[in-house]
C-alpha cells in the first residue's frame, strides 16, 4: 500500500512536468568556450596530456618511495603532488609560463605555513 497521498502525488507529478534538465550549449563547460577550444588551448601550453601525465606519475612514485613520505600529513603529500603536477607541466610544455612557477610557490606557501599553525 502506497503512503503518498493523491496530493502529494499530484505535486510530484507536476515538479516532474515543470522541471527541464539543462541542455549543454556546443560542448562546454559552465558556459565557457567549447570544451575542444580548452583542450586544444591546454596542449598548447602544456604538451600532449599522455606525456604530462607520464612524467608527473614518475615524480609521484619517486615521491611516495621515500622513506619519510609515509611520515607527511595529507596537506603536505597533496602540496608535493601538486608541485610535481606543475613541474611535469614546466617540462612537458612551456616552462615560460610563469603561473605554474607562481603556483609551485603558492602549494609550497601553504605548507609552509600550516608549519607555522597558520591554516589558509
Amino acid at each position: 500500500m502506497s503512503t503518498t497521498t493523491p496530493i502529494k502525488r499530484n505535486k510530484l507529478k507536476e515538479l516532474k512536468q515543470a522541471y527541464t534538465p539543462p541542455v549543454p550549449q556546443s560542448n562546454s563547460i559552465a558556459g565557457g568556450p567549447p570544451l575542444s577550444t580548452v583542450l586544444s588551448e591546454r596542449g598548447a601550453r602544456y604538451g600532449k596530456f599522455s606525456k604530462h601525465a607520464e612524467i608527473t606519475q614518475t615524480l609521484k612514485r619517486v615521491m611516495q618511495a621515500t622513506p619519510n613520505w609515509t611520515l607527511l600529513s595529507p596537506a603536505q603529500k597533496e602540496s608535493l603532488e601538486m608541485v610535481a603536477h606543475k613541474i611535469g607541466r614546466i617540462l612537458n610544455g612551456d616552462p615560460n609560463y610563469s603561473d605554474s612557477w607562481v603556483d609551485i610557490a603558492g602549494y609550497s606557501k601553504l605548507v609552509a605555513d600550516l608549519c607555522e599553525g597558520v591554516d589558509n
